[in-house]
């Protein structure tokens, strides 16, 4: 049987160690600041398993299980499109606001999987072990989270030198059952809500120094000794979902993962001690980019969501048809289009990697340094066409039951195309979208979730075929009257003239 999401909320209720306002969370699908995202998490896995559904957003596994098309691995360009489908209609469930649902490690592990004779090539690399653990989690459709990066620290040092060297998980100990690992990962998105999390770290490492914390595996969320350590609860912060549609539905929360002395079975271990494997499960296999492929594909969705949002807005003001108005609209439309065609490019201009058949990374990762600049121009947009109406609101649904006050309510949000109450849900929905903390969060996420501008734009440039463009110049100039000349006047410029 597929996974549900009663299923999924079942097996929520285990071990896992959250700390939140203070107090260990007894049950996360209980809790009033947890329960929410735990149902939109639900949500998923109750869509794609319908019978309705299942042909579009399943596909059957060589074991024979029914799972989520974002474990699958495409062999045709047909089957990265229909994958593709499968996770648009997913992220369209929580409109792209939901960054690390189930399909973006499912991605993460499937390229892993996809390039697993790498880890062959290093000796701290564990092949079988990398195949055994993706079917493991694909064959039971698991949400799987992941923490790749070290608490900030001291980021002009080194993993291991003085300051940082006790923050990062490290192995502290081995015997033969597996290995023993201690310390601090950061920035766990979504964890809370998932059944297990790939611990690992992206940023390179010192191959004499820093064998200790070049280690890769997977965990259960509740191993003994793990403990999460959760931000601020939006959805918990909410008044009512008419007030905060977005936080009160949406907020997979972040957490810190402190491992305090956590056993992790051979088994279950990618990477042990080798800083060169570390990096190459990177960017050697698939998973670098093809996790990218999903977050562009989530992030798509997620535009169309906020220039929509942008649309309402003039409508509902009547401000659509003013020209500078319609001008700015335009513009708004051609950054969807523009990451629209990168999605369609990257799969069009893709290319084969053994018997898999995967996204442009050239064009992945030049839509990625496109999405940081883009994201901040639409927020910033929609809200330079909300004007005050954002701020011109009821203080909460409350107001709008309260007779006294209901009246004046009603004159100072008329709209010339819908209700009063319509009016105020849809600005109270654009303000949890540009300006509440969830929000606010959102802004920062999508500006650095895929690195530091320097790291996507480094990423670009390394990608790119310079090649292709240097040789262009290259025919130019030795078209020119010039370079026919050119022996002669480099003699001439020798002897000095």
């Amino acid at each position: 049987m597929s996974r549900t999401g009663e299923n999924y909320i079942r097996d929520l209720r285990d071990d896992r160690c959250v700390f939140l306002d203070g107090n260990q969370v007894a049950s996360v699908p209980d809790h009033p600041s947890l329960r929410n995202a735990v149902r939109s998490v639900a949500s998923l896995y109750d869509f794609q398993s319908r019978p309705d559904n299942a042909a579009r957003m399943m596909y059957e596994t060589p074991t024979g299980k029914r799972v989520s098309r974002s474990w699958q691995l495409p062999a045709s360009y047909r089957e990265l499109v229909e994958r593709r489908e499968a996770l648009v209609a997913l992220a369209e469930l929580h409109h792209g606001f939901m960054g690390r649902s189930p399909d973006h490690v499912a991605s993460t592990l499937a390229a892993m999987s996809m390039g697993a004779a790498i880890y062959d090539a290093h000796p701290g690399g564990r092949s079988g072990n990398v195949q055994a653990v993706y079917e493991y989690a694909r064959d039971r459709d698991l949400y799987v989270s992941y923490v790749i990066i070290d608490p900030q620290g001291d980021r002009s040092k080194a993993t291991g030198e003085a300051g940082n060297a006790d923050l990062a998980v490290s192995i502290v100990d081995e015997d033969a059952e597996g290995i023993t690992v201690r310390g601090t990962k950061m920035l766990g998105t979504g964890a809370v809500l998932s059944d297990e999390v790939l611990v690992t770290t992206l940023r390179p490492l010192r191959p004499k120094d820093d064998d200790r914390y070049a280690f890769t595996a997977v965990v259960p969320i509740g191993i003994k000794g793990l403990k999460l350590l959760s931000r601020r609860s939006y959805e918990g912060a909410v008044t009512s979902a008419f007030d905060y549609p977005l936080s009160s539905q949406f907020d997979e929360n972040d957490a810190l993962l402190n491992f305090d002395d956590v056993k992790i079975p051979w088994d279950r271990i990618f990477v042990i001690r080798d800083t060169s494997c570390q990096l190459a499960q990177w960017h050697e296999t698939p998973a670098h980019s093809y996790q990218n492929y999903q977050a562009e594909i989530r992030l798509l969705v997620k535009l169309r969501f906020l220039v929509g949002l942008a649309r309402k807005v003039t409508e509902t003001i009547g401000t659509i048809n003013y020209p500078p108005v319609r001008e700015t609209l335009g513009e708004l439309s051609s950054y969807v289009s523009t990451i629209e065609a990168y999605v369609l490019g990257m799969e069009a201009k893709g290319y084969q990697y053994g018997p898999y058949y995967l996204p442009d990374k050239e064009l992945l990762y030049a839509s990625q340094v496109q999405s940081q600049l883009i994201y901040p121009k639409v927020i910033h947009t929609l809200r330079e066409l909300c004007g005050g109406g954002v701020m011109m609101l009821p203080s909460s649904v409350a107001d709008l039951e309260n007779p006294e006050i209901a009246s004046y309510i009603g004159k100072t949000q008329y709209s010339p195309v819908m209700s009063a109450a319509d009016r105020i849900q849809l600005f109270k929905l654009v303000w949890d979208a540009i300006g509440s903390e969830f929000a606010s969060r959102h802004l920062q996420y999508e500006m650095f979730y895929s690195g530091a501008k320097l790291v996507t734009t480094g990423m670009a440039y390394r990608t790119f075929n310079w090649a292709k463009t240097t040789e262009a110049v290259d025919r130019m100039l030795a078209a020119t009257p010039m370079a026919q000349k050119s022996a002669v006047v480099a003699g001439r410029l020798a002897a000095g003239g």
